[in-house]
């Protein structure tokens, strides 16, 4: 190992859960903690987002649709790294689980920088999770697919396959879904799935301010409409959105969460 390698820093793709800071885990708190240097997006959650150092780079989206590219954090990942510093890369949920983390780690192997993934739960199950909804149920659903309402813009047509969503007869959980939720539930309907099947949005779960609306898959786009739902937001898609009802009493994350909950659209 030469002089230069000795020096290079490492990187770590670490997520932040969902957002409720007692489920960072202990790795992940511990490393924002000790790197030299916090790059971080805007999901990790605002009591997250208000504990790392004052001088972490914020390279997510900010006022006015401005962003930092993908390129950008990718070189940025690599001149940070090469300095010597640690680097702690934080994002929303886990990192590999539509988080672009994957790319991430591709670069800086490219780039011969040393890296470590951090993981974390996915708000694909934690957010359902804490509304009450088990995304499987032996009753229920013996299958979960995990969708991304938010393909990459250059793709010339969706690659999501909804007609074969709608036949597998398990649960369907879509992230970053909210604004094309007419979009696929119009595919579902056309592709079979019946009109009375339970859908659920969680709204920021596990944040303050949670806030949760459930209907069906025909009436759900006025639920949302209704309600004010707004990103960050899981569409939670089968028959496990509509065992929620029957825990809701007793279910003490809402209370602890202190958000809204709009049951089919508030009637």
């Amino acid at each position: 190992m030469t002089e230069a390698e000795a020096d290079i820093g490492t990187v770590y793709l670490i997520g932040s859960g969902p957002g409720d800071p007692d489920l960072l885990t202990v790795k992940a708190k511990r490393l924002l903690e000790t790197c030299d240097v916090v790059l971080h997006d805007k999901l990790p959650g605002p009591e997250i987002l208000e504990s790392l150092p004052d001088d972490a780079e914020d390279v997510g989206k900010r006022a006015g649709g401005e962003r930092t590219s993908q390129a950008e954090i990718n070189e940025r990942l690599v001149a940070l790294a090469r300095e010597g510093n640690d680097v702690a890369r934080l994002k929303g949920g886990d990192p590999f689980v539509f988080g672009r983390g994957g790319e991430e780690a591709e670069y800086l192997a490219d780039h011969e920088v040393p890296f470590e993934v951090v993981p974390a739960v996915t708000s694909a199950v934690a957010a359902p999770a804490v509304a009450g909804i088990p995304v499987t149920h032996r009753d229920h659903a013996s299958s979960v697919s995990f969708v991304t309402g938010h393909e990459d813009p250059t793709k010339p047509e969706s690659v999501v396959d909804w007609e074969a969503l709608a036949a597998t007869g398990g649960t369907i959980v879509v992230l970053m879904g909210v604004g094309r939720l007419p979009d696929y539930t119009a595919a579902l309907l056309e592709a079979g799935m019946a009109p009375e099947t339970p859908v659920a949005l969680v709204e920021r779960g596990t944040w303050p301010g949670q806030r949760v609306a459930t209907g069906t898959l025909e009436t759900i786009v006025d639920v949302r409409d209704e309600a004010g739902i707004e990103p960050p937001a899981v569409t939670v898609i089968g028959d496990v959105a509509g065992t929620r009802k029957r825990v809701l009493e007793f279910l003490a994350n809402e209370r602890e969460q202190g958000g809204d909950r709009i049951e089919n659209g508030g009637n």
